[in-house]
């Protein structure tokens, strides 16, 4: 059997076997004989007939993620930011985004960015640490999944005020790149810890030592678990108000008149 080349059945089917779901059997058809559409036709399967056949394939897909697509005929299934789409007789899965021909729109990535969003406000402000305007009258707020020893973390955090200025208010969420029990992810742990988590992040992404109590309760597990939910390759993340991610440092002049095209 050819290796699965599929990031959706490749993560999906790794952590099944990491939780010891039932192991795939390849000889077992995922459909009925008896109730395979004749060739040349497809039979709508129904919701539940569906989500019961792709969780034999994907035990680790959850019901309520896979669900009618914007498309006729095709079914959709999700795994944090990974889609997919499943032909109505359950038999074919398609890898990749939905696009609307007529709009020039892609269906998929729309319903991504208000995925981001609700995650982000289920997070909450009260688990990030903000920098606002002076004045406290902020245009628009930026989400920055950030690692303290990133290199454009930092370089993005030493213009922290050329953000400001333009009314962009930055609210960083932690993602120690190298996981948990690092040294990078006990910084992120200190700095959430400190007395001034804005002058503890300051001094650790100038370089200064971190340290001081990181056993306080603290949300940077969770946050660098919703990275990882939301397909993050790399930081600095940038999620814009609209839910849209920038993969990357974008320099405060080019964000805000990005952020300013868009109304």
């Amino acid at each position: 059997m050819n290796p699965i080349r599929h990031p959706l059945l490749a993560a999906v089917l790794a952590s099944a076997v990491a939780a010891c779901a039932p192991p795939y059997d390849p000889k077992k058809p995922t459909v009925e004989p008896s109730q395979a559409p004749q060739a040349g036709a497809v039979a709508d399967a129904g919701i539940e007939a569906i989500r019961e056949r792709v969780r034999v394939v994907l035990p680790n897909i959850r019901a309520e993620d896979i669900r009618p697509a914007d498309a006729p005929g095709l079914y959709e299934i999700q795994q944090g930011a990974l889609f997919g789409y499943v032909t109505a007789d359950g038999r074919y899965l398609i890898e990749g985004d939905l696009i609307d021909l007529t709009k020039g729109v892609s269906l998929t990535e729309n319903k991504r960015k208000r995925d981001r969003i609700a995650k982000l406000e289920a997070l909450g402000e009260d688990n990030m640490i903000v920098f606002g305007p002076q004045n406290g009258k902020a245009k628009y707020a930026v989400t920055v999944f950030t690692d303290i020893d990133c290199g454009y973390c930092r370089k993005l955090h030493r213009e922290i005020d050329e953000y400001t200025k333009r009314g962009i208010e930055i609210r960083y969420v932690f993602y120690p790149r190298s996981g948990p029990d690092t040294e990078s992810f006990r910084k992120a742990q200190a700095v959430w810890c400190a007395a001034d988590r804005k002058q503890a992040l300051t001094q650790a992404k100038a370089g200064m030592p971190v340290t001081g109590d990181a056993n306080c309760d603290n949300p940077v597990e969770r946050e660098w678990m919703l990275g990882a939910e939301l397909g993050l390759r790399g930081t600095p993340m940038l999620v814009l108000p609209d839910g849209e991610v920038v993969n990357g440092y974008l320099p405060a002049a080019v964000l805000a008149e990005r952020l300013a095209s868009r109304g």
